[in-house]
């Protein structure tokens, strides 16, 4: 097989990934509601008062690296579970597109449904009075695109190595954790302060500091960039070691 009938079968695998994640009901609930109602959660409660910045300017950055623990480690986590149950996975690791087409084709589906995330949020967020520097937005959204990654390395990890019903509950249940205590959507300077010192070491406390400090002032947070890649390897030589297929 060629390299253009290669692609052209991992992109129409990537199609179909992306047509299944937003034809399901309780993860468009987790990508797209969710973070909506915490943006406009965070934007008019004083959760997020005398941080030196808007509201908008700190809830937004939040929001969107919350987006990507939706679509990368619940998402595809649930979705890559139940298809590792009914043997999807095994049939189509076995077919011309091979595993590494059918792990290309859920990145692309990851990507694909991230950007919509970004516009629909963002946009929001903009509507909301959210102007984030032009130089801070690019790294912002590389940072963002480097965490989809990371979480949807986690979220594999999980999927390739529990059963189902377990990777449902755990990844749902790490979502509200992560997102409620793990200094994502919020600072770690709003948490409680048994937890404030140790957020910054996990994937979504990382994810969270360093979009901030992309969006907020244009820089980059060079321990939590840190903290981000080292998940993301440890993640991702777990998934290919522990992965199974069937």
């Amino acid at each position: 097989m060629n390299a253009a009938t290669l692609t052209q079968r991992v992109w129409q695998q990537g199609r179909y990934e992306t047509i299944a994640m937003l034809r399901n009901g309780e993860q468009l609930v987790l990508m797209l509601v969710l973070p909506l109602i915490a943006l406009v959660g965070l934007t008019v409660t004083p959760f997020l008062d005398g941080l030196g910045a808007n509201r908008i300017d700190v809830a937004a950055p939040g929001v969107l690296a919350l987006c990507t623990m939706s679509v990368g480690f619940t998402g595809q986590g649930i979705a890559t579970g139940f298809d590792r149950r009914y043997g999807v996975l095994r049939f189509l690791s076995t077919t011309p597109l091979g595993r590494g087409g059918l792990i290309a084709g859920k990145v692309i589906a990851v990507l694909v449904v991230f950007a919509l995330q970004v516009i629909v949020i963002g946009g929001v967020a903009v509507l909301l009075g959210w102007r984030p520097p032009v130089g801070g937005t690019i790294l912002g959204l590389v940072l963002l695109a480097v965490g989809a990654a990371v979480f949807t390395s986690l979220g594999l990890l999980i999927a390739g190595t529990a059963r189902p019903e377990a990777t449902l509950a755990v990844t749902n249940l790490v979502w509200i954790l992560f997102g409620v205590f793990g200094g994502i959507a919020m600072p770690s300077s709003r948490l409680p302060s048994q937890i404030a010192g140790i957020v910054g070491y996990l994937p979504s406390g990382a994810l969270g500091d360093a979009a901030r400090a992309a969006f907020l002032h244009g820089t980059l947070d060079l321990p939590a960039a840190i903290a981000i890649l080292v998940w993301g390897a440890a993640a991702g030589i777990a998934a290919v070691r522990w992965f199974k297929w069937n």
